[in-house]
């Protein structure tokens, strides 16, 4: 399979994924119990990807670093109610400061 072979298929698949959710009946979706597993699946699907990123490293082993430094002040910052543009600022300048005083790589 070629390049252009496999961006066709994704494109096709993709285009199908879009087309499968206008012709789900809307029946299906006002449910309580799905309206509200509709409405935790980002936050879900963000966590995930936050998790994922923060320890990934190539191949099996996990990686502590300055991103979990920022993540973990991230979480404090919002546990403590911090508007959202600070708790980025927050989680940016204490991993920036991690790395630079050499406490992770």
């Amino acid at each position: 399979m070629n390049l252009w072979t496999a961006v066709l298929l994704a494109s096709g698949l993709a285009y199908l994924t879009k087309l499968a959710g206008y012709l789900v009946p809307g029946g299906l979706l006002t449910g309580r119990a799905t309206a509200r597993a509709l409405a935790l699946l980002p936050v879900a699907l963000l966590a995930a990807l936050v998790g994922v990123q923060t320890v990934s490293a190539p191949g099996p082993s996990l990686v502590l670093d300055a991103r979990l430094a920022g993540v973990a002040a991230a979480a404090v910052a919002l546990l403590l109610r911090a508007p959202f543009l600070l708790v980025l600022v927050v989680a940016a300048g204490v991993a920036a400061l991690t790395r630079a005083v050499g406490w992770a790589a």
